[in-house]
């Protein structure tokens, strides 16, 4: 009986640690909007899931500065969702270069670094096993002195009429300029599930660049709700861009108290 439960309480705890909570997906959209990402490249970011790329074994967390060499090889890419059924049927992922905060991309757009279609996801994980190859990964190659550039890898809903443009329907080798938002538009795409962006600069920067804001998670409106009576919470990071930054630790507080719940609950089931 207590073999059974404690095996019960693993499995529980494991979900526990690989789904994102509503506090996550409030982080990266304040990222993203701070970052000046939004409005600038998308209008508008309203995430439903949480997307993490690890390049090597070394994770890529939001905002982070991440050497050239690292983010060379083609990174794995997993996706974890409030509810794991959202995550079911095709979709297209692409990385593009969006160059330092304050760049008008104006009528060229930006360089995409990578562009598939018909990705799945299974068990978290983005697999391309069967999908439409576009544009094979190429790693970031900022000219050197020309600042932290943010590369954002995004996440899109594939619906059954997704349609590419004649242009992009068949592989096209090496970076390429690319107008994002009109390809989202044109070809069908649904909404943006996911996204996260990392920086990487060659040289040093001799310009100065827009001031950007940090995020400061214990202000956002999941971890007020979750504050105590006093009005104070758990835990709180803060991450500016486009200097380097680290996941949001409210997320694991939010995690570690589920588990003492759990852990609770269990143990209860194991005195009766």
């Amino acid at each position: 009986m207590i073999s059974v439960t404690l095996f019960s309480l693993a499995l529980l705890l494991a979900r526990s640690a690989n789904a994102a909570t509503q506090l996550d997906l409030e982080a990266i959209q304040a990222h993203f909007t701070q970052a000046l990402i939004v409005p600038a490249l998308i209008p508008t970011f309203d995430p439903t899931a949480v997307l993490s790329a690890a390049f090597s074994g070394a994770e890529a967390s939001t905002g982070k500065h991440m050497d050239q060499k690292a983010v060379g090889p083609k990174p794995v890419v997993t996706v974890s969702s409030v509810q794991d059924s959202s995550l079911s049927g095709n979709f297209t992922i692409a990385m593009v270069d969006a160059d330092v905060v304050g760049t008008d991309y104006g009528a060229d757009g930006v360089n995409r670094h990578w562009l598939e279609n018909g990705v799945t996801i299974s068990d978290g994980s983005v697999s391309d096993t069967s999908a439409n190859v576009i544009t094979t990964y190429a790693g970031p190659g900022p000219a050197s002195g020309s600042g932290p550039h943010r590369y954002v890898i995004l996440l899109y809903a594939q619906p059954s009429t997704f349609s590419a443009p004649a242009d992009l329907s068949a592989p096209v080798d090496g970076v390429h300029k690319f107008d994002l938002n009109a390809y989202v538009k044109d070809s069908g795409l649904g909404a943006l599930v996911a996204a996260n962006y990392f920086t990487v600069e060659v040289g040093t920067d001799s310009t100065s660049l827009p001031v950007t804001s940090a995020v400061i998670t214990s202000t956002l409106a999941s971890a007020q709700s979750s504050a105590g009576p006093s009005g104070s919470h758990s835990g709180s990071a803060s991450a500016s861009a486009p200097a380097p930054s680290n996941p949001p630790n409210n997320a694991v507080a939010v995690k570690i108290e589920m588990t003492v719940a759990v852990l609770a609950a269990g143990l209860s089931l194991v005195l009766l």
